[in-house]
């Protein structure tokens, strides 16, 4: 499995109907078809030492493989939720791992 996590930092300035744009564009991308499991979510409460809970915002997109991923970062759905929504962010960190097979 290909797991791509995106973290972002939403600017300090956006209007509530802002938020809410990069809410849905955000889960749209859950709806392109190579992802087979997808999540937006916003920090826990968790509160130990090495938890950072500085982003606004988390997505993980869950794919059968590299292939599948590929194809999500040519996806037009991804494309216009750059174009439409990437205003509204700061900073965003990505994080992408493979599966370790037993």
């Amino acid at each position: 499995m290909f797991i791509h996590t995106v973290f972002f930092w939403l600017r300090d300035d956006l209007a509530a109907h802002e938020t809410a744009q990069f809410v849905d564009g955000a889960r749209s991308l859950t709806t392109i078809e190579s992802v087979r499991q997808g999540y937006l979510g916003t920090p826990a409460s968790t509160d130990r030492e090495f938890i950072d809970r500085s982003y606004s915002y988390a997505l993980t997109a869950i794919f059968s493989d590299q292939a599948a991923h590929d194809a999500y970062q040519v996806d037009p759905v991804h494309d216009r939720f750059r174009d439409e929504c990437a205003h509204l962010w700061r900073q965003v960190r990505i994080y992408d791992a493979v599966t370790v097979d037993a």
